[in-house]
C-alpha cells in the first residue's frame, strides 16, 4: 500500500506564534497560530479520501520552503502529521502508526512552496 499526494501550499508549523487564551473556565490554554488554523483548514482540499490507515507505515514528508530560512523539520512534522489525523487519513500520530518518516527532509522552491507525502505500508517484525 502506498499513497501519494501534494499539499500545494507554503508548509505551516504548530509551534509559531501560539496563543494563549483563558477558557470559560478560567484555564489557561495554549492553542495553534491563526495562520496554523488556516493552514489546516486549506489541507483539507489536498488530502485524499482514503480509508484511515490504523497500521505501521512511513511518512516521508518533502516540505518545499519559499527561502531559505530556518525551520525545524520536526515541528514541520508535527503539523503535517496532526493535519492527517484530524482529515482521518491516519488513526494517530503515535509510534505504533507512524514508525518512520524516512527520507523526509526539507528544500526550497521559492516559486511554489508545497509538501509532497508518500505514506507506505511498513512491515513490522
Amino acid at each position: 500500500m502506498e499513497y501519494k499526494f501534494t499539499i500545494p501550499l507554503r508548509p505551516i508549523t504548530k509551534k509559531n506564534s501560539q496563543r494563549i487564551i483563558k477558557d470559560g473556565s478560567g484555564k489557561v490554554r495554549i492553542i495553534p497560530s491563526a495562520a496554523y488554523k488556516k493552514y489546516e483548514k486549506q489541507c483539507g482540499t489536498c488530502i485524499p479520501h482514503i480509508q484511515t490507515i490504523d497500521r505501521p507505515v512511513n511518512v516521508k514528508a518533502v516540505y518545499y520552503m519559499p527561502n531559505r530560512r530556518r525551520v525545524d523539520l520536526i515541528n514541520l512534522h508535527e503539523a503535517l502529521h496532526d493535519i492527517l489525523v484530524h482529515y482521518k487519513v491516519l488513526a494517530d500520530d503515535n509510534c505504533k502508526i507512524i514508525v518512520s518518516t524516512d527520507g523526509s527532509y526539507v528544500d526550497v522552491d521559492k516559486w511554489e512552496p508545497r509538501t509532497e507525502v508518500t505514506i507506505t505500508e511498513v512491515e513490522t517484525g
